[in-house]
């Protein structure tokens, strides 16, 4: 039978409401997620799916100018597709990284749709079928158009995280933090985690602090039932150093995000705990062989989350339905969404857990009235800037950081 050769690509940018802003150290999500979904065409029909994070014009554009790379191309040549599109050396001058994982999504999802099999049995088969997640929470701003939603003291904290626990099942719990002051998440994260119980928790201040600061904090909760401290301060000297001085793991995906980066970590270790990223590592092959060198030398991985819709969602459950190394639940924003735009809406959660799609390829398909409607909707609002928030105009972080929101503000702001 013919191999598939690529004919076009297109790319659509959508905007998906959340429940209620997402607030980070860095800025925040204004409400809603902008995202890229690209189709990837072949001469036999079958048409593979990509998602990358945030979008515009720029971002279609971009996507578009690669057409000239990829028509003609094999999408079963993923070695060759790397190089093509990611050359080391000439990614100095364009780092093309989150749109090569996209693409090759894209390519994967052709693979299994041609060959009849879901992605994960081209990875080498599943070693689960459902992944576990952790639940997510953040500290959020109200929603501006029903008041509801804010998070920003402990009781708002434990009454979300109880009402999404018996939702969903979740029996490990991450709060994204860095953004009030240090005493006062403290103080919030130990009441967190007592109101969980056995549960299982994860602090992740996004490297707003400082080493010290970091220490100072790890301290204050080295006795609780925790998974990891993930990224608490900037950089592998900075993590090497709180790690020296905590007894609990610590997890990264922003330090160790590529492998000259795992081999600088495998030599002089700074992080315990890989967070493999479908979209930052450049896509889930990639993931994979991270994940075998991470058993080689026995550092832990999890499933990053980096703000996903359906698509990379999909992506995830595949990755993390063939490591057999997944002893930490993955994480996902995916709850936080209202919506999605593949056909059957939001994928569910059973006992914290989502099941590993098993028809071909990803095993998920636009909803073109969806992805009509929050395309449309990005045309009306524009995109927003990540590293901003709203309710702080000005506001910009450093880092370490020492500019926190004031936890006694408690008004609903218009973004």
């Amino acid at each position: 039978m013919k191999r598939p050769r690529i004919t076009d690509i297109r790319a659509t940018t959508v905007t998906v409401p959340l429940e209620a802003p997402l607030r980070h150290s860095n800025g925040a999500h204004w409400g809603r997620f902008v995202r890229t979904i690209v189709e990837v065409e072949t001469d036999v029909g079958i048409i593979g799916l990509g998602e990358m994070g945030g979008g515009g014009e720029s971002a279609e554009a971009a996507f578009r100018a690669l057409k000239s790379y990829l028509v003609g191309h094999d999408p079963f040549e993923l070695e060759n597709l790397r190089f093509m599109i990611c050359n080391p050396t000439a990614s100095l001058y364009n780092n093309r990284t989150q749109m090569h994982a996209a693409i090759e999504f894209a390519c994967l999802d052709i693979m299994g749709k041609f060959l009849g099999v879901p992605v994960c049995d081209i990875l080498g088969g599943k070693m689960r079928d459902a992944v576990p997640f952790a639940s997510y929470m953040f500290f959020r701003l109200a929603n501006k158009d029903t008041g509801e939603g804010e998070t920003r003291t402990a009781d708002q904290l434990i009454e979300q995280t109880l009402a999404l626990k018996k939702k969903c099942g979740f029996t490990s719990h991450k709060l994204k933090s860095g953004v009030f002051p240090p005493d006062y998440e403290l103080e919030v994260f130990r009441a967190w985690a007592k109101a969980l119980g056995p549960d299982s928790v994860r602090y992740d201040p996004n490297a707003a602090f400082s080493v010290e600061e970091a220490i100072r904090f790890a301290r204050g909760i080295e006795d609780l039932n925790n998974d990891y401290y993930e990224d608490p301060t900037w950089g592998l000297n900075g993590m090497r150093r709180v790690r020296e001085n905590t007894t609990m793991p610590l997890a990264t995906n922003t330090v160790v995000v590529n492998f000259e980066q795992l081999a600088a970590n495998i030599l002089n270790p700074a992080v315990d705990v890989i967070l493999l990223d479908t979209t930052f590592w450049g896509g889930i092959r990639p993931c994979v062989k991270a994940a075998g060198v991470c058993e080689t030398f026995q550092l832990g991985i999890a499933v990053h989350s980096s703000g996903e819709l359906g698509v990379q969602l999909a992506t995830m459950l595949h990755l993390g339905a063939v490591l057999p190394n997944l002893v930490f639940h993955a994480d996902a924003h995916y709850h936080q969404l209202t919506d999605d735009i593949i056909i059957g809406g939001p994928m569910r959660y059973e006992n914290g857990a989502i099941k590993v799609p098993t028809a071909p390829g990803l095993g998920v398909e636009l909803d073109r009235n969806r992805l009509g409607q929050y395309a449309d909707l990005h045309k009306t609002l524009g995109g927003y800037s990540y590293d901003r928030d709203p309710s702080r105009p000005g506001w910009f972080s450093v880092v370490p950081n020492t500019r926190w929101a004031d936890p006694s503000d408690d008004r609903v702001v218009d973004y």
